[in-house]
């Protein structure tokens, strides 16, 4: 199986005729153009979606389901649902569905990017620019400052989200537990009749003043309950709840979730549990990384008639900020200084706190103790619907102006060339920096770096220009 370079998401290139023959049973189809979308007056004009249908059932049940797709940017199409399906909908925070009577809906994107399925409808909306699965995985790898780096994951390219999360997950899973199930230590906190480990004193006291037994002990127990194995249960456990996976890779879920079942399971909407990367849990990386990205964003659960929905549903904003983020401050580390990510600077003079106004650019780079560059990723560009690039670059102006910068960097995700501005009446540059996401995970990691390259030079330019002038 070929992978990508740069640590990326590797992906079965070759298996894309094969996961197109198999639409049929993981309950996708090939899209076919909708023409469908309503006009001011009702008229139905087209809309930048497509729609299809598929049949699909576990055991082999057909089971009629509709593969709506949108691109983020469109406006919509106007689709016959049930209500529960677009209540659904509505409540998944993927896209609005908007009554127009007789049962038709108008499905619009809402700024996010994911899949929505039910037993009757799968609606996905994609990132603008039609990124593929390995892109989107690989900006989702970065999101919290946790990449799929060290090893990367592996999946079937498939024509949905769900079953390029369902196959990675059971591969990476596999993986992880081909050598066994890992053991670490666990401090356990019990009420016991003889002394283990150490007695909590306060505890005792508090608990039970001036009994001798039982006593309050704690005590580390070596043992599978921890966290890194609490993690992947849990999110074997929500893959195992998508309806429409397909039979064999549920049955691999499953029976990887078989060898973790004296794991304490994880209670719906607590907090994931923390762990840290070691050279004890290292075979669990890749798999702890892509079962916390599936927990955080992923849901699956049974409605009435025990029959089960699932969403995923991402900020691509969010994420692209995220990436740009934590990928230049990597970049970064290979010159002088230290890079601090969304660093709060104050605009404006003021005696008490509730006067003041503080601004957050994404990224700035500290030199000495002092700001030298400022950097903010926007994933709307300036092409894009509802984009305003002065807007943009007023923003740039104030962290300038309150970093006392005189070159502010915006990354816009697309093609193009790099442009400078010069902002009238000051001596600050704003640099608006083009990232090309449709490039191999590679490429895109190097223009990164190619930006820390220039930004840095623009540094010593500077320095070189101040020197002059003192």
């Amino acid at each position: 199986m070929p992978r990508l370079a740069g640590d990326a998401v590797a992906l079965d290139r070759n298996a894309s005729d094969r996961g197109a023959d198999r639409s049929s049973s993981d309950g996708t189809a090939s899209d076919r153009r909708a023409s469908s979308g309503a006009g001011p007056a009702g008229r139905v004009s087209s809309g930048r979606g497509s729609s299809g249908r598929g049949s699909s059932g576990r055991g082999g049940a057909a089971e009629a389901c509709r593969h709506i797709v949108l691109d983020e940017l469109s406006v919509g199409v106007v689709e016959r649902l049930d209500p529960d399906t677009a209540a659904y909908v509505n409540a998944s925070g993927l896209a609005k569905a908007s009554p127009m009577g007789m049962g038709l809906y108008r499905v619009e994107p809402v700024g996010t990017v994911g899949s929505v399925r039910t037993p009757a409808v799968q609606l996905e909306v994609r990132p603008k620019g039609r990124l593929g699965l390995s892109r989107l995985l690989f900006l989702l790898g970065y999101a919290g400052d946790q990449g799929f780096r060290d090893e990367s994951v592996a999946a079937v390219e498939h024509t949905d989200l769900w079953s390029a999360l369902a196959e990675s997950l059971a591969q990476l899973a596999d993986r992880a537990l081909s050598r066994g199930v890992l053991q670490g230590y666990l401090m356990v906190e019990e009420s016991l009749r003889t002394v283990k480990g150490r007695i909590r004193m306060s505890d005792q006291i508090s608990r039970r003043p001036g009994m001798l037994v039982p006593l309050e002990v704690s005590y580390d127990e070596f043992t599978e309950d921890i966290a890194e194995n609490r993690i992947l249960r849990a999110a074997l456990e929500r893959m195992s709840q998508v309806p429409r996976v397909r039979p064999e890779v549920l049955s691999r879920l499953r029976q990887l979730k078989g060898k973790l079942d004296a794991v304490t399971r994880l209670q719906s909407g607590a907090p994931l549990p923390q762990w840290r990367p070691s050279r004890m849990n290292t075979r669990y990386h890749a798999a702890l990384r892509l079962a916390e990205l599936i927990l955080r964003n992923a849901s699956a659960e049974a409605g009435d008639g025990k029959q089960q929905s699932a969403s995923f549903v991402v900020d691509m904003a969010k994420v692209f900020e995220d990436f740009v983020g934590t990928a230049l401050r990597e970049a970064m580390a290979a010159y002088p200084g230290e890079m601090r990510l969304r660093y709060n600077a104050l605009l404006n003079e003021a005696v008490r706190d509730s006067d003041r106004i503080v601004v957050q650019p994404g990224a700035v780079h500290f030199l000495g103790g002092r700001p030298v560059m400022v950097y903010d990723a926007k994933y709307k560009a300036a092409a894009d619907v509802g984009a305003s690039i002065s807007g943009d670059h007023y923003r740039m102006l104030a962290y300038c102006t309150s970093l006392r910068v005189p070159t502010a960097w915006i990354v816009y995700p697309g093609a193009g060339e790099i442009k400078l501005r010069r902002i009238l009446n000051t001596d600050i540059d704003i640099v608006e920096f083009p990232l090309d996401l449709s490039l191999p995970p590679s490429e895109i990691l190097a223009a990164v770096a190619d930006l820390a390259q220039q930004s840095w030079g623009e540094v010593l330019r500077q320095a070189s220009i101040d020197r002059s002038a003192g």
